[in-house]
């Protein structure tokens, strides 16, 4: 029984550093091309020009930087920000009074909302907020006084980047809760898969011990009185719910991680079975076994979990209606889904048993039964009238049948 570690892992701030990425490449083409078109305001066109060779490189080679938020560390925030700080106050060196009174842009233009924006996907609102700081006193140096344009400018990217770093928070926090709750839910199931397999095994053998001891009396007795011990303390053990703590990530800006163990066991082939095949050994002297003169195909998982639920059912039967009960079993092969239904002559179960059963740890129908169809996709309806005998009817439908089961 090999144990594999599979990974995954869910973010939703990735789609935001590819739209960071595309949104860097544009700006800096937007940002050159107003130079262009206003190249007469220059009077250093030099200095303009040096500067947009090293923004054109820095935002290309950068590209795997803003990828990811492990990729973008603090050392290549602090770069990127002091480049696009530098391009602000190179402006009134390089442009010409006329551009600067009348609100022209800076050298970076819109391209220095990156930088910030990277550091509120990246850190949170608290990060954006530190980085707004220093680009609101760069453009008032580079205005020389507060002109309506440059706060009006300043407000917008402080507000924008802030109100996206606390967004990038929000989702980080539901994708912690996403993944515990896929964890609790993969644990849950596993348990009840596995307590199923224990009621169907041990739990019937040690049931099967304590009656027999029971009646030898003896050393058998006292056997007996163990088991049935042994025996109670396994069904709390089941019925126990355990969950482990959930394993996410402790770097938060990597998005929520899960790792399901996944155990792989040695097991047929998946592909299509006849039911009939699996459900033929348990006719007997007192069980009847109908089937459809076709065979009914179903997946091997789908085929065997099915014929496990029929087996509880029939082990219900020899246990609380008596060994001279006798069960049928039918098998119905409908367009949309396959019906087994399993019924005795028994007693029938009174009112209100089930629930009582479940609250001692006594399993068979909540797991064994139920829990099986449950996976499968199906539903489990018993229908017991005292006196009558009980009728187990098992449905699973074809459409999750063969897309798969557990």
């Amino acid at each position: 029984m090999a144990k594999q570690v599979r990974v995954v892992r869910m973010s939703v701030e990735q789609p935001l550093w590819r739209a960071l990425s595309g949104y860097r490449v544009l700006t800096m083409l937007y940002a050159i091309g107003l130079f262009v078109s206003a190249y007469d305001e220059f009077d250093r066109p030099a200095v303009a020009i040096a500067f947009y060779v090293v923004l054109f490189v820095w935002t290309l080679v950068t590209l795997p930087r803003v990828q990811s938020a492990v990729a973008c560390t603090k050392r290549f925030l602090a770069v990127d920000l002091a480049i696009a700080l530098t391009g602000i106050v190179l402006t009134p060196l390089a442009a010409d009074d006329h551009h600067i009174s009348s609100g022209g842009t800076t050298l970076p233009s819109i391209w220095t909302a990156g930088s910030v924006l990277a550091f509120a996907i990246k850190g949170g609102w608290r990060w954006a907020a530190f980085a707004s700081t220093p680009v609101a006193v760069a453009n008032l140096i580079e205005r020389g006084s507060p002109a309506r344009d440059t706060v009006h400018n300043v407000v917008l990217v402080w507000v924008a980047s802030i109100a996206i770093g606390y967004v990038v928070e929000v989702a980080r926090a539901s994708e912690r809760t996403l993944a515990r709750a896929l964890e609790i839910e993969a644990t849950t199931r596993e348990r009840e898969r596995l307590a199923r397999d224990i009621h169907d095994g041990v739990l019937q053998v040690l049931a099967m011990v304590q009656r027999r001891g029971a009646v030898l009396g003896g050393e058998a007795g006292e056997l007996g009185r163990m088991a049935g011990e042994q025996e109670i303390a396994l069904r709390t053990l089941v019925s126990g719910a355990l969950v482990p703590v959930s394993r996410v990530s402790l770097d938060a800006a990597e998005g929520a991680v899960v790792r399901a163990v996944e155990v792989d066991v040695e097991e047929p082939d998946d592909g299509p079975v006849d039911l009939r095949g699996l459900l033929a050994p348990y006719a007997a002297a007192k069980v009847s076994f109908a089937e459809p003169g076709a065979p009914v195909p179903l997946p091997a998982p789908a085929a065997k979990e099915l014929a496990a639920a029929v087996g509880a059912a029939l082990d219900n039967v020899r246990r609380h209606a008596g060994e001279d009960a006798r069960a049928w079993i039918l098998v119905e092969d409908e367009p949309g889904e396959v019906v087994v239904t399993v019924r005795d002559d028994g007693p029938g179960i009174p009112e209100g048993r089930l629930a009582q059963a479940e609250g001692e740890g006594r399993l068979g129908v909540a797991l064994s039964i139920r829990g099986r169809l449950r996976d499968l996709g199906g539903s489990a309806e018993l229908v017991s009238i005292p006196g009558q005998g009980t009728e187990v009817e098992l449905k699973v439908p074809r459409a999750r049948g063969k897309a798969g089961t557990r």
